[in-house]
């Protein structure tokens, strides 16, 4: 980063974490939770129940669709991510409780996504963000995720499901072609020296294997298999729980659990959110395997998070980490 967008880099992160207020991550920082009444092998209520989500504040633009505040030069913006979120959490309530103004917000948000499905400059179709995002490397817009591409589909095929509509199908179809496509035409999808497969939440080289992204986006590519008997997409489903399999140690430092592989000489270690969103995402990953290693790592990673020398040590970790990176 250079000097000036490293600063205002800080004062987004300081006006988010320190300022409070309504901000983005009013949205993001639930408490995580594993929605126990969704199905494991057909289409059903979303695996995480996203119950806050469900009745976020807002800002909202005229049509009803949600917006993050980032504070700073962004301010308001369109999150595909978020606002896949937010469908999903409104279709959990619909789908629990028959309420049809849950069943509108939901369609509204399915309707956006579809219309804002767009071809990138290799041909392939995201979802794309149009701010400039400083990570690692800053992602300029337009900017795609493979998290917003896993929970795009997730959406659209629940709204197939509930309209038979088959432009929804389509769109989940053409949205999961980003993740057969490798990071550097296009797509999403990263495999490595040893030919394991990675979906990258953030399109940076060399990648950087975020792991809350790549298990959420997963879930997308389950749903596509189950929905449509497609060969494509339980393959790369297959391929990718082999990834996470044969990787999982290596986001475990011994006391916690680390947000990525950063590539960098100290790791970057997961906040105490997202330690706890890998737990419920474990514990979801084992509903829809029955692979005991994903239970025994969320029961693991449970451990660490109820000793409280380890939250502070984690915490403190990752402030030096964010000060001297990113």
């Amino acid at each position: 980063m250079s000097l000036t967008t490293r600063w205002r880099y800080l004062r987004r992160v300081f006006s988010a974490y320190v300022m409070g207020g309504s901000t983005q991550l009013s949205f993001w920082h639930e408490t995580p939770e594993v929605n126990e009444r969704a199905p494991t092998d057909v289409l059903g209520e979303y695996y995480m129940t996203f119950r806050q989500k469900a009745d976020y504040a807002g800002p909202f633009d005229g049509d009803g669709i949600p917006q993050l505040d980032y504070r700073g030069v962004l301010g308001p913006q369109y999150n595909p991510i978020a606002i896949a979120q937010y469908g999903l959490a409104n279709y959990n309530i619909y789908a629990s409780t028959g309420a049809e103004d849950r069943r509108a917000t939901f369609l509204r948000i399915a309707d956006w996504m579809l219309k804002s499905l767009e071809q990138n400059e290799h041909g392939v179709w995201v979802w794309n963000h149009y701010f400039d995002w400083e990570y690692r490397d800053t992602l300029r817009a337009p900017w795609h995720s493979g998290l917003a591409q896993g929970q795009g589909i997730s959406l659209l095929l629940r709204a197939y499901r509930d309209t038979d509509k088959t432009e929804y199908l389509d769109g989940a179809q053409r949205a999961f072609a980003s993740m057969e496509a490798p990071t550097d035409r296009g797509g999403v999808l990263f495999v490595d020296e040893a030919g394991r497969s990675w979906i990258e939440e953030y399109i940076v080289h060399p990648p950087t294997h975020i792991l809350n992204g790549f298990m959420w986006a997963l879930w997308g590519v389950h749903d596509l298999a189950i929905a449509t008997q497609s060969r494509a997409a339980q393959e790369l489903w297959e391929a990718s729980i082999h990834t996470l399999v044969t990787n999982l140690e290596s986001f475990d430092t011994g006391y916690w659990s680390l947000y990525e592989q950063s590539g960098t000489r100290m790791k970057m270690m997961a906040s105490p959110f997202y330690h706890s969103l890998h737990i419920v995402q474990l514990r979801v990953m084992y509903r829809l395997t029955g692979l005991e290693i994903f239970r025994e790592f969320a029961d693991r990673w449970d451990r660490y998070k109820a000793s409280g020398f380890n939250r502070r040590r984690a915490l403190a970790y990752k402030v030096v980490f964010k000060v001297l990176y990113y």
